[in-house]
């Protein structure tokens, strides 16, 4: 049943809100935006009276960044003249190379904390009129056919909140996803690792690790006589913890691996994570969903369980906005699951191999001796890079075999020229809504998007740089409808055909009367 069955049933006036948000990490700050661009209202429900200040990710990968930028967010990640630091270099399994083996890649932006990640998110949503309630703790859901009521534990007792859906972007522990009884498939985890942020230590650096007999170590300085350290020690099973580790835990594996004693240091947080790997079968239960780690736990491998949270964020805020506002196509917000799914699949394959590669013990050389001899061929630099990075993610919308191939890929950043001055596709995705480029004076194209005007902004241009990148992935395409995700929907060289399909089956029917 969607929105607009609730409100012929007289349910939707009573509600408190329309989306429920568990945790306000970034996955779940990211789609409280997202959903509030599209017109939902949203309450975030938070565990921790404070942000934690913890910053266990440093950074982001390509395809985040993209995501930040076209909704305007990119410049607040910068520092005072606005400028990121990108790495065109990144690694594989602690294997180095240069991702812009790919046209147009790069590994993403690093040096970014976690901490300012969430800080700048949880701005932009309150900013949008996102109510975030902290300390308030997710206790129990009920996953109604019409609406779902969440119970959770406050300073003030027991609270209960009725929306139409609610999404648990918890974490890796998730709650929510245990209630609700999501299937988690996947392999127990075979080995703890810590991860602190070390005081007074004096550290040698080892960016990319370095492997010894009693297990892999890696220290990379975050800023005066501050390092980021990571302890991965051979032999040691994952312990069955309910706290965070001590600093004297880690000193100890630390010495145990290196000979060398750091217990006269201190550490501003320490952390524990395991090689664990899981996947929930579906994305969505009835009126409940996940996105995040509370759909996907995994070794963090080049910082893409952030990046994939984030993601997912972007590929449902639009849909379910769209349903609460009564518009969604019919199925349109199991396409969440059909699309994000498979990417799950492909996270849990690449980071479980870097796994064995990076933290594995000596068993593992000859595959690692392998893979060196195997990323020295750029086809080999180009498939992996797209791999960590999210570049090389296309959604299958079932199109043609003759359909064009930028179909359910993102299109890189175009500029173009029209008759109110320049601009560029990451700048018309900034309100979130879908965008018609007529890049050759379509007439009839426009025409035919004229009826979802108010969910469809249509530009009329040409391409500023031919000879770019984006001008060239058109591949002679004269018009491309763009989702509110940065994804095309369709495109074409000539004519219209199919340009009505895909606004229906991504916007709904055409509005009454335009």
């Amino acid at each position: 049943m969607d929105e607009k069955d609730d409100k012929a049933a007289g349910g939707a006036a009573a509600l408190d809100t329309d989306v429920i948000i568990v945790g306000a990490g970034p996955t779940g700050l990211m789609l409280a935006g997202e959903l509030l661009l599209g017109g939902a209202r949203v309450i975030v429900v938070e565990r921790l009276t404070e942000p934690t200040g913890q910053s266990r990710g440093l950074g982001f990968t390509a395809r985040a960044m993209e995501v930040f930028d076209q909704r305007g967010l990119l410049p607040a990640f910068g520092g005072p003249d606005g400028s990121l630091e990108i790495s065109p270099v990144g690694h594989f399994g602690g294997l180095v190379f240069d991702y812009t083996v790919l046209e147009g890649a790069h590994f993403g932006a690093r040096g970014i904390p976690q901490n300012l990640t969430e800080s700048v998110l949880e701005g932009w949503a309150k900013g949008l009129g996102a109510d975030i309630r902290r300390g308030w703790e997710f206790l129990d859901v009920d996953n109604g056919e019409h609406e779902v009521t969440l119970t959770a534990g406050t300073a003030d007792g027991v609270r209960h909140l009725r929306a139409s859906y609610l999404v648990g972007c918890d974490g890796g522990k998730s709650a929510v996803r245990k209630t609700v009884g999501f299937d988690f498939p996947g392999t127990n985890p075979t080995r703890g690792m810590y991860l602190a942020d070390v005081v007074g230590c004096g550290l040698r650096p080892r960016f990319l690790g370095e492997r010894l007999p009693g297990g892999m170590i890696m220290a990379a300085p975050l800023g005066e006589n501050v390092d980021r350290v990571i302890v991965v020690e051979n032999g040691t099973p994952p312990p069955d913890r309910t706290e965070e580790p001590t600093f004297e835990e880690v000193a100890g594996a630390w010495q145990r691996i290196t000979g060398e004693d750091i217990s006269g240091g201190t550490a501003d947080w320490v952390g524990s994570f395991t090689d664990a790997n899981r996947l929930v079968t579906e994305y969505r239960r009835g009126r409940v969903l996940l996105a995040g780690d509370a759909a996907h736990i995994h070794l963090p491998a080049g910082g893409q369980g952030l990046s994939t949270g984030v993601q997912d964020a972007a590929n449902l805020g639009w849909k379910l906005a769209a349903v609460v506002a009564g518009w969604a196509p019919e199925g349109l917000l199991d396409t969440y699951h059909g699309e994000r799914h498979p990417v799950g699949e492909r996270l849990m394959m690449n980071t479980a191999t870097q796994g064995m590669v990076y933290v594995g013990g000596p068993e593992m050389d000859p595959i690692r001796e392998m893979f060196a001899e195997l990323i020295d061929y750029d086809e080999v630099k180009r498939h992996l890079a797209g791999t960590v990075s999210g570049l090389d993610i296309r959604y299958d919308f079932g199109a043609k075999e003759d359909g064009h191939p930028l179909t359910g890929r993102r299109l890189t950043r175009l500029a173009v020229t029209t008759d109110g001055g320049d601009t560029d596709t990451t700048q018309l995705l900034h309100t979130a809504q879908g965008v018609l480029l007529d890049l050759a004076d379509r007439s009839a194209a426009r025409a035919v998007a004229a009826p979802w005007k108010s969910r469809v902004l249509t530009v009329s241009g040409t391409v500023a740089d031919p000879e770019s990148l984006a001008a060239r992935e058109l591949a002679g395409a004269t018009a491309v409808l763009l989702r509110p995700d940065g994804h095309v929907a369709w495109a074409s060289a000539e004519g219209d055909e199919g340009l009505a399909e895909a606004l229906q089956r991504w916007f709904g029917a055409p509005e009454t009367g335009a």
